[in-house]
């Protein structure tokens, strides 16, 4: 059964939204985004090029979108585009802002407040001690390191198995863009029928701009929408065909606008 707790965390996020290519974004604030996570729902933050590509080509990142209780918009390129087109100023939300906020919270602080899903080992053994000096009570049995996913719809039962074992309030996933979305869903669905479910926040990298394992993003470049131009300077042979490719967003934003462009065979 819904809690009156999540049941208003959620009308707001519906009323404080706006659709851009079919997808509801969240246009509160970050505190809502918050609340909903520690509620159990599902937060996720679309990249660029995420919604450039993966939104046309891959059914189980749309319906992960589609799905989602929150979707903050994270993408600057995307808000950008969404005022040249409708003159429209959406507040931008990142998943860094996001994790920020989360982490001031004290709920999960506390032995089994959070689960973590790694990209490796080596960022887990960095991003843990991180958090410990943020003062969470975090273990080795409250992180995972991701495997390889292949494509379409996601399933990992031993990872759900080690959630369930925990009962952690909140999982986080700090894996890439196009795969934990698709994660986050799966595990979103499976557990939302549990009388306290746990929630769901896919924050990709915004971790490892904090802990140091990637480039540091100062606050005000984040709130400057510059966060791209220092991951290109750190790892440009990385970053720009990253960048490049979401310059499709621009075609599909001018061309569709609210309505969800079609899936490409």
């Amino acid at each position: 059964m819904t809690s009156p707790t999540r049941t208003r965390v959620t009308a707001a996020s519906q009323r404080n939204s706006e659709t851009i290519l079919g997808i509801q974004f969240h246009t509160g604030d970050t505190t809502e985004a918050v609340e909903a996570a520690l509620m159990g729902s599902l937060v996720l933050a679309p990249s660029g090029p995420g919604l450039a590509g993966d939104l046309v080509t891959c059914a189980a990142y749309r319906e992960a979108l589609r799905g989602a209780d929150i979707n903050l918009t994270d993408s600057g390129f995307m808000l950008l585009l969404w005022r040249a087109k409708t003159g429209r100023n959406l507040p931008r939300l990142s998943g860094l802002g996001f994790l920020q906020a989360l982490l001031e919270r004290p709920e999960i602080k506390v032995a089994q407040g959070t689960f973590w899903v790694m990209p490796n080992a080596a960022e887990k053994e960095t991003n843990l001690a991180w958090l410990r000096r943020r003062g969470l009570e975090i273990s080795e049995d409250d992180c995972y390191v991701a495997p390889f996913y292949g494509p379409g719809k996601i399933k990992d039962a031993k990872l759900l198995e080690r959630i369930r074992s925990r009962r952690p309030g909140v999982v986080v996933l700090a894996i890439g863009g196009g795969v934990q979305e698709r994660l986050g869903w799966s595990l979103h669905e499976a557990l939302r029928p549990e009388p306290k479910p746990a929630g769901v926040a896919c924050i990709g990298a915004a971790i490892a701009f904090l802990s140091g394992t990637q480039c540091n993003i100062p606050p005000w470049a984040d709130r400057w929408l510059l966060g791209w131009f220092f991951r290109i300077v750190s790892s440009p042979g990385r970053y720009v065909p990253r960048y490049w490719r979401a310059l499709r967003l621009a075609a599909l934003i001018l061309r569709h606008g609210s309505r969800l462009p079609p899936l490409k065979a």
